[in-house]
């Protein structure tokens, strides 16, 4: 077996997945504390910038593996694979607590007039959108997403006030109401607002780079944010995106912000990675992306997947419209969910959430120990 260059980054992807931990002791490690067991890391070798190999390592060898590295090489690989299998901490938010053993569901709300999906739907009448989010949280939803900038491809800009003024009222109802609050922003006024009105968690699509502000503010807030990666701007991220090797640069990048974040003050165990789907990235990025997601518990942190009713769902289904997505949602969420995915945000609350209690049912029979 040829080793690698000893200058090669090695990345760790877990792999192998098995239905059951039982009768494999030391063969197999739980996926960040969740419900998925696998077998296996696939290593990736990346040098100069591109991949130079990579290799199927049972967990069972992974030791003996490190022992050929170099020390700089073998301190990362131990590092990584610590990450992977460390249980993700809940978040405790005020009276509720948001446990990250098991998906969640984020429910979208767009308070906006040229979302994608729902655009215009609640834009003039609070009173439907809080009834709205409270009937997304009856139906299993966890977290309920706000948001009144639309980020889809081509979206120009919000003005802060304008956007305080679509979110502010819908946050504070929902979260008198008891409901887990996010706010969808890239910007630090509207980030503060939103936390002052009771939003729990910040959505942040720019990653902390498009407002100087907004560090210094969640890291006196000490709240959850989430840091999804982009290519461009909303306005512009369609246009021709362009990748080496678009699963490492995309992961390169969240660490690189997640060290930014960690500079400004914001605790690594408070942040949650997005590979930011649809942002900045055609069909073969994206399914390089998705196809490997698990590659992405090598951060550390927990992982949210928003790919409801996106443009790759289309793609891949006859050009099917946005209101003709669901089952290519619900099919992306539980692809999501097998990965170990925290938090799937989505459109569709009860068909996904079904979905995931199918699923959360054979796991549960597949980690029941066996009678005998």
């Amino acid at each position: 077996m040829t080793a690698f260059s000893r200058y090669a980054r090695l990345y760790f992807q877990p792999t192998a997945f098995v239905a059951s931990p039982f009768g494999h002791d030391g063969a197999v490690v739980r996926l960040a504390g969740g419900l998925v067991w696998f077998s296996a890391y696939e290593v990736i070798a990346v040098d100069a910038g591109a991949r130079v190999g990579s290799r199927l390592v049972p967990v069972a060898a992974i030791d003996d593996f490190i022992a050929t590295l170099s020390d700089e090489q073998a301190e990362i690989a131990r590092t990584t694979i610590a990450r992977i299998t460390a249980p993700r901490c809940p978040f405790a938010l005020g009276e509720r607590v948001l446990r990250l053993d098991q998906p969640q569901i984020m429910s979208i709300l767009n308070m906006t007039p040229d979302s994608f999906s729902d655009g215009g739907q609640y834009l003039d009448d609070p009173a439907a959108a809080t009834a709205s989010g409270f009937a997304a949280m009856d139906a299993g939803a966890t977290i309920v997403d706000v948001g009144g900038e639309s980020t889809r491809p081509g979206a120009k800009p919000v003005w802060e006030g304008d956007e305080i003024a679509r979110i502010e009222p819908i946050v504070r109802r929902l979260a008198a109401g008891g409901a887990i609050v996010s706010i969808d922003t890239r910007k630090a006024a509207v980030m503060e607002a939103a936390l002052a009105a009771g939003a729990a968690i910040v959505n942040d699509v720019s990653a902390l780079t498009y407002d100087p502000q907004a560090a210094a503010l969640l890291a006196r807030h000490a709240c959850p944010v989430v840091l999804m990666h982009h290519q461009g701007d909303p306005e512009t991220m369609q246009r021709e995106p362009r990748y080496g090797d678009a699963l490492v640069e995309v992961y390169d990048w969240l660490e690189q912000r997640i060290a930014f974040a960690e500079a400004a003050g914001i605790a690594r165990d408070r942040i949650i990675v997005d590979p930011g789907i649809g942002f900045g990235k055609n069909l073969r990025h994206n399914l390089q992306i998705l196809n490997s997601l698990a590659l992405f518990h090598g951060l550390g942190c927990p992982i949210l997947l928003g790919a409801s009713r996106k443009r790759i769902i289309g793609a891949l289904s006859n050009e099917a419209g946005v209101d003709e997505r669901l089952g290519g949602s619900v099919a992306l969420a539980l692809h999501g969910a097998q990965q170990g995915a925290q938090i799937l945000r989505v459109h569709d609350v009860p068909e996904t959430l079904q979905a995931i209690r199918v699923w959360r049912g054979l796991r549960d029979e597949a980690l029941t120990p066996p009678i005998h």
